[in-house]
């Protein structure tokens, strides 16, 4: 059964950094694509980041610049490293997979990604 498990949020200040692991496993062929998606309090679920089965990336626009994902396909994992945190980024971060074939996951739309992490909570306060 394919599984999918976020782990390294905690309590960061403002400025600081944390790297999330996806860990994933259960399956025998590759995702066509690994996300990041973060819902706060309240708020719909929003794209933050992806990685492609051929190492292509894409991010939302308020992580740029800040935020970098990466894989290493030995360890079946995909990180998140978050730099220069701020209280907006404070949510529950999700890993997700697509396994289906879309063509635009790099567009981080919560319907193109078919299987989901428990999640990890980020909380960025002074």
């Amino acid at each position: 059964q394919v599984q999918l498990v976020e782990s390294g949020g905690g309590l960061v200040q403002p400025g600081g950094s944390l790297r999330l692991s996806c860990a994933a496993s259960g399956f025998t062929s590759d995702p066509y694509a690994i996300g990041w998606f973060r819902q706060a309090p309240g708020k719909e679920r929003e794209g933050v980041s992806c990685i492609s089965s051929d190492g292509l990336t894409a991010y939302g626009d308020s992580v740029k610049g800040r935020f970098t994902i990466s894989r290493d396909n030995a360890k079946n994992t995909v990180y998140l490293q978050m730099n220069s945190l701020k209280p907006e980024d404070t949510a529950v971060y999700y890993c997700a997979a697509d396994f289906s074939g879309s063509y635009y996951h790099y567009q981080l739309r919560v319907k193109d990604y078919d299987y989901w992490g428990q999640g990890t909570q980020v909380t960025v306060s002074s």
